[in-house]
């Protein structure tokens, strides 16, 4: 396929991930994670993104370099900006399930899910993951959509605390979040610096051994500490909660960390051989890769989970009794079908950016791309878009117009890269 990037990748441009918020807030005086100076210490080129000055690179690995790097041993990123709150009362679960789509009640606690916001149109307001604690619901959701989600919260939450219901909402201002990503080694890697004093060890071949080595030094039995599973662990004497989730589609782990030990922490880390930082310009291309969403590109209010490809995360309680915003309109879609689905594109030539036009062969547009350009991993030009049903099957040929020149496309599965995750 003329596709293929044959003898070198070319280098991903900053655009690719600066540009996703950079003109939105270009006026706007922007926040700093409790890591600003560390990301400039480190040489974090800083651009604006959903409101805060973050690192798009760093000058010791550039985007290319850095997107490998992770693919093949394990990255640092910094998340702080996501919004991360707390539900607490005995009608959480009650009240969250009027606004998600998770089935929150047969959630076991220690377990995370990916779901939904949705409105009253069956749109999606944000995507978000919730997991379920003793005592409370830990939620992370998008930094970009942190204002409007707080002012949905807040509203359906005072018609449901005034009918009675027993539940608080807070945000977590007093956590930063960082994010470790990298095939089974992160387990390794916190255990042998995060959670002990003890000097590295050789890193063992990937497999259980990594988590067996974490499970020595945390002294408590972590093998079923699997994918979407999280748990409070010391590291470093610190206590941190550690979930094994990411947005890259390698196995890895998020870790909310006390604001005052996060630059503690992430030295640690960092300390290791092998362990990189890494920023947004690498987050973009590996969770593309992965087939990830990205709110505001992928996902929107007007897309339902039905069209977004999400359908997976309606458990089939609430498929059956519904009760969330916009259910009348989304589970109808469940069995008689969209007009519109998310597809993965492998695109022949020029990389197809967001906005480009999918035709049929025969020039019919059917659709638009919303995240797109070149995959390090596989050396193809790899591209999503919605387009409408009947073209969104496997081997479809599709036509993408680049600055106006019309390149050949197929539809293919996702994930474009095969995830890596613990389960």
């Amino acid at each position: 396929m003329a596709s293929i990037i044959s003898h070198r990748l070319p280098v991903l441009p900053l655009r690719s991930a600066a540009r996703l918020a950079s003109r939105a807030y270009a006026s706007e005086v922007l926040k700093k994670t409790a890591l600003y100076d560390f990301h400039v210490k480190h040489g974090g080129k800083m651009v604006p993104f959903a409101g805060y000055s973050m690192p798009v690179q760093y000058s010791g690995l550039g985007v290319l370099a850095s997107h490998l790097h992770t693919r093949e041993g394990a990255s640092i990123f910094d998340v702080s900006h996501m919004l991360q709150t707390r539900l607490i009362g005995k009608d959480r679960n009650r009240f969250f399930e009027t606004l998600v789509v998770a089935d929150l009640e047969n959630l076991p606690v220690g377990h995370a899910t990916l779901s939904v916001f949705t409105n009253e149109r069956g749109g999606i307001i944000d995507d978000t993951v919730i997991m379920q604690q003793h005592d409370s619901l830990y939620v992370v959701s998008n930094a970009g959509c942190a204002d409007k989600d707080l002012a949905h919260i807040h509203a359906h939450l005072k018609k449901f605390q005034d009918q009675g219901g027993d539940v608080e909402f807070n945000v977590i201002a007093d956590h930063s979040l960082i994010a470790v990503q990298g095939e089974l080694r992160e387990a390794h890697l916190i255990s042998t610096k995060c959670i002990s004093n003890r000097p590295p060890v050789p890193l063992p071949k990937p497999g259980p051994k990594a988590a067996q080595a974490l499970q020595t030094l945390v002294g408590q039995d972590l093998t079923d500490f699997k994918f979407m599973t999280g748990s409070l662990l010391k590291l470093n004497g610190v206590e941190c909660h550690v979930a094994r989730s990411g947005y890259t589609g390698e196995d890895g782990f998020e870790i909310s960390v006390p604001t005052p030990e996060i630059v503690f922490i992430t030295e640690a880390l960092l300390r290791y051989p092998g362990v990189e930082m890494a920023g947004l310009g690498a987050r973009d291309s590996l969770r593309l890769e992965a087939g990830l969403c990205l709110y505001g590109h992928d996902l929107d209010d007007t897309i339902t989970p039905v069209e977004a490809g999400l359908t997976w995360t309606i458990a089939k309680r609430r498929r059956q009794l519904g009760g969330f915003l916009g259910s009348s309109i989304i589970l109808p879609q469940i069995k008689d079908g969209v007009t519109r689905r998310r597809v993965g594109l492998i695109v022949e030539g020029a990389p197809a950016r967001e906005g480009a036009e999918i035709l049929t062969p025969d020039g019919n547009r059917v659709g638009t791309v919303t995240s797109g350009g070149p995959s390090p991993s596989l050396k193809k030009n790899i591209a999503m878009g919605y387009v409408a049903d009947g073209q969104h099957k496997l081997g479809t040929p599709l036509v993408v117009k680049v600055r106006g020149k019309d390149q050949s496309a197929r539809v293919v599965k996702m994930p474009f890269v095969e995830a890596k995750y613990y389960k």
